[in-house]
């Protein structure tokens, strides 16, 4: 309860949250995120995933999901045999 009063106090300071805001490590977070952000969008035109439905989709993921655990596991197996 004392901690959600003192979030509550922090959160409507309008100075400290525009000197958070104007600060370089969340500037730099909210670069990453949108950099991230077009970056996704534009691979998911490329790969037309945008009018995909949502079953095509979750199976695409699925695929993907199966062919990183495989590589995991040749991974693993490779540096097993190297020892």
């Amino acid at each position: 309860m004392v901690l959600q009063l003192i979030l509550r106090y922090l959160a409507n300071n309008e100075q400290l949250i525009q000197r958070l805001a104007d600060s370089y490590p969340l500037r730099r977070a909210a670069q990453m995120v949108l950099s991230a952000y077009y970056r996704s969008r534009s691979i998911a035109e490329q790969q037309k995933l945008v009018g995909m439905s949502p079953e095509r989709l979750q199976q695409a993921l699925r695929s993907f999901k199966s062919n990183v655990q495989k590589e995991i596991e040749n991974a693993k197996n490779d540096l097993s045999k190297k020892k």
